[in-house]
């Protein structure tokens, strides 16, 4: 595979985050998992290639998405589209109270690497319980997405991972949705 076309695969994906939820319809989503808990509601939809996680409290909202085709999803809502090559940090405070970081890293690896980190985070993904897809592609290459959830009192940590055999790809994301209770015992304070 020449190095032209690993770099177009790479380029292609983004990492969008918005100030609402989107509908499922714009994903072939494959797996779910929700969180509820003391007012805070979370979403994560695994599907082929990418991830979206939604996460809720005090009326407020912030949705991620990590996605190889971007130009099917809205503009409404958007706060931030980022290109995934390389190492990016975002962070963004959507209310006193909720605060979104993430961070991602790209590699591109030769076959080898690429299968032996392949079989290491399929591994990892059935030790976590996470949600994932995995599929070939046109060629029998082995691709895979998952996404890890861990939830905290006040906060949901969440680790993207997708791998694509066509290009080498390992796309890394580390988010973090967190309740700034900073504000509530300033309150109690004040009383």
């Amino acid at each position: 595979m020449s190095l032209q076309s690993r770099t177009t695969t790479l380029q292609s994906y983004s990492m969008l985050v918005y100030r609402k939820a989107l509908h499922p319809e714009f994903f072939g989503i494959e797996g779910r998992q929700h969180i509820a808990n003391e007012g805070m509601d979370f979403e994560g939809w695994i599907f082929r290639g990418g991830h979206a996680a939604r996460f809720q409290i005090d009326g407020h909202c912030v949705s991620e998405v990590v996605i190889d085709q971007a130009d099917s999803l809205p503009e409404r809502g958007l706060v931030s589209s980022l290109p995934c090559a390389g190492e990016k940090d975002f962070e963004e405070r959507f209310s006193k109270r909720l605060v979104y970081m993430t961070s991602m890293q790209t590699e591109t690896l030769s076959d080898h690497l690429y299968m032996s980190t392949y079989k290491e985070m399929l591994e990892h993904a059935r030790e976590s319980d996470a949600i994932m897809s995995v599929w070939t592609d046109e060629q029998g290459r082995p691709n895979l997405s998952l996404l890890d959830v861990q939830r905290y009192r006040l906060e949901v940590h969440l680790q993207g991972y997708h791998l694509r055999s066509d290009c080498g790809l390992v796309l890394r994301t580390q988010s973090l949705f967190q309740i700034d209770s900073n504000d509530d015992k300033k309150e109690e304070e004040e009383d």
